[in-house]
């Protein structure tokens, strides 16, 4: 545990089933066009070459995701021999799609994602080996200063959500019912408004509370438009937020790609586990440029007090139970799917060790 410091393809005709299910798959709901952090090249086969190049395709560019940006900026990757390409898909359903066509090797986004997919009769399963977050990140901000703020207080409220069938928006309604509240009746919810929009509509004054991620919630407390008052994170408990993912295909074509990536990764989340929110904010800053140091290390200060990221990527039954219960909840769960068929922990459990 941490100490406690201040943190397509599928051209074919089974296609449009399957992606439909991604166009409903839940986002960190950013819908915009990808964005390419370096050169695109395809994965190459398990050879003795090296480097090996390798597309990652992730669902936002966050500070959320820090233990990723580590292992990028101090070349946990390189060293791995991996030569990696980072785009930013902006949606799962984008994620997604760029895996089941190809054009990622891997994907980095809500493992609910798999399910849906799953569920819509996949041939070539969508599997989860790597878990990052551990808690969601996204915090309920209100006008005021709230220090004795409670659930019940969101009764008769308007709040600006998420979409419909998205992580942020399940896990906001599975809080709302853990504590006696009907997300129906006791209160409404707006979903009509872009995750990206949402922090800008309410400092123009709509709705009474707002679920925003960071750096949304810093944001609007720096311009003193907001306060944060609760985080979603903690009071919905340890929630297989975010894991990366790949086609069967390729995890049986590529053991020892997947195994350099999550060993790469596991440095990222080691050095995470040992280092404060300062020294971490410090590494990471150059993928955040837009953002100022003592900015990023406020964010990451509150997602590392938080316990947000696990000190391991082995992705555990009880966890993907809880996932299914949260999908359950929100009516998203056609029928409950088996942990081995979307889950396998061989590379994290190796690369933990």
């Amino acid at each position: 545990m941490k100490k406690n410091f201040i943190s397509l393809l599928f051209v074919s005709a089974i296609t449009v089933g399957l992606l439909s299910a991604c166009s409903s798959a839940p986002a960190d709901d950013n819908a915009t066009n990808p964005k390419t952090e370096t050169v695109t090249s395809q994965a190459n086969h398990d050879t003795n070459s090296s480097p090996v190049s390798v597309t990652l395709n992730e669902v936002a560019h966050s500070i959320f995701y820090a233990p990723q940006y580590v292992a990028i900026e101090n070349g946990y990757f390189a060293d791995e021999g991996i030569n990696l390409t980072l785009v930013t898909g902006f949606g799962a359903d984008k994620v997604m799609t760029a895996v089941l066509s190809g054009e990622a090797d891997i994907g980095f986004m809500g493992s609910e994602s798999s399910i849906y997919t799953y569920q819509e009769g996949a041939n070539d399963v969508i599997k989860n080996f790597a878990q990052l977050t551990q808690r969601a990140g996204n915090f309920l901000v209100a006008r005021e200063e709230m220090p004795d703020f409670s659930w019940d207080d969101l009764k008769g409220k308007d709040v600006l959500g998420g979409r419909k069938g998205g992580m942020p928006e399940m896990v906001f309604e599975y809080i709302l019912k853990k504590n006696g509240i009907n997300p129906q009746k006791d209160l409404s919810i707006n979903q009509s408004i872009d995750f990206g929009s949402t922090a800008a509509a309410f400092s123009g004054g709509q709705a009474d509370y707002t679920i925003e991620f960071e750096p949304s919630a810093t944001a609007l407390e720096a311009e003193n438009s907001g306060y944060v008052v609760a985080s979603l994170g903690v009071d919905s408990g340890y929630v297989p937020y975010t894991a990366y993912s790949a086609k069967t295909s390729y995890l049986n074509a590529n053991p020892n790609i997947i195994q350099k990536f999550t060993n790469a990764l596991q440095k990222g989340m080691d050095f995470v586990q040992s280092h404060t929110p300062e020294e971490i904010a410090k590494v990471i800053a150059p993928q955040f440029k837009e953002t100022d140091l003592a900015t990023i290390t406020t964010i990451v200060s509150r997602y590392y007090e938080q316990d947000t990221w696990k000190s391991d990527l082995i992705f555990n039954e009880e966890s993907f139970n809880l996932l299914q219960d949260i999908l359950e909840n929100s009516g998203e769960l056609k029928e409950r799917v088996p942990y081995e068929e979307l889950v396998t922990t061989t590379f994290a459990k190796k690369a933990a060790h």
